[in-house]
């Protein structure tokens, strides 16, 4: 990937291609500010006020959208425009009665998807590491950039489901065979299907998963890859919900 530099700005053809928006429609577009999320895996909230949700024509007009407070992210308002969103963030936009997840399509694109409201107060996060700190409390590391202290005893790969705004763990899901996930990586990013098998590599290669998709075909790919994201089925909406649907039946 091309070098992004520290600029505010970043011209077009140079953005990420996880990134939904077309490299010549204009030269510049805003580069997300370092927060929760890694530059290559979010997108600005200005460029999803403009250019994803395209509520506003320019960028005046989304700048005073989000500073006006009308933009919330996992429950709390944001004003930066900025602020880099990411996957499963959960984007809500009060006046309108409307929020979205953040999900990647099958091209490895981030795309928002509509939600009901009654979703939106419940956000999937993946433990990405652990450490013991003072006192022997475990502090669990979210993907979204989360710290967590709780009482539960969960593994690296393991979801959390929260409540959002107050981040209380609600329920959690195991990276473990028979659980549902979605592909995050590799050539089948955005799929959804069940671990099959776990292949713990025994060698510095990484651990690996075999998973079945909707059409029972299996594929490998990274353990890494596997963002759980239900036991026997979905727990959430997702793009490719009603092809899951229609196989599980």
């Amino acid at each position: 990937m091309a070098n992004m530099g520290s600029r505010k700005h970043l011209k077009r053809y140079k953005a990420p291609k996880s990134w939904p928006i077309h490299p010549k429609e204009k030269t510049w577009t805003v580069k997300p500010a370092a927060g929760p999320h890694a530059i290559e895996d979010s997108l600005s909230l200005m460029v999803v006020v403009r250019d994803v949700l395209k509520i506003a024509d320019n960028s005046r007009e989304a700048k005073t959208i989000i500073n006006s407070g009308d933009i919330l992210i996992d429950g709390k308002v944001k004003k930066d425009y900025k602020y880099p969103v990411g996957l499963m963030d959960i984007i809500t936009i009060p006046k309108n009665e409307t929020s979205y997840r953040v999900l990647l399509d099958n091209k490895n694109r981030l795309t928002l998807l509509k939600i009901n409201n009654n979703d939106a107060d419940e956000k999937l996060s993946k433990i990405v590491n652990k450490t013991t700190i003072k006192g022997g409390k475990i502090q669990y590391n979210l993907h979204d950039g989360r710290n967590l202290l709780t009482d539960g005893d969960y593994k690296v790969g393991d979801v959390l489901s929260l409540k959002l705004p107050e981040q209380e763990v609600q329920n959690s899901f195991k990276l473990e065979e028979g659980a549902t996930v979605l592909v995050t990586g590799g050539k089948h990013t955005g799929e959804i299907g069940k671990i099959s098998e776990i292949i713990i590599s025994k060698t510095s290669n990484p651990n690996t998963v075999i998973i079945e998709n909707n059409k029972k075909e299996n594929f490998l790919t990274l353990k890494d890859y596997a963002f759980v994201i239900g036991g026997e089925k979905p727990v959430i909406d997702l793009l490719e919900v009603n092809q899951w649907i229609l196989w599980i039946k």
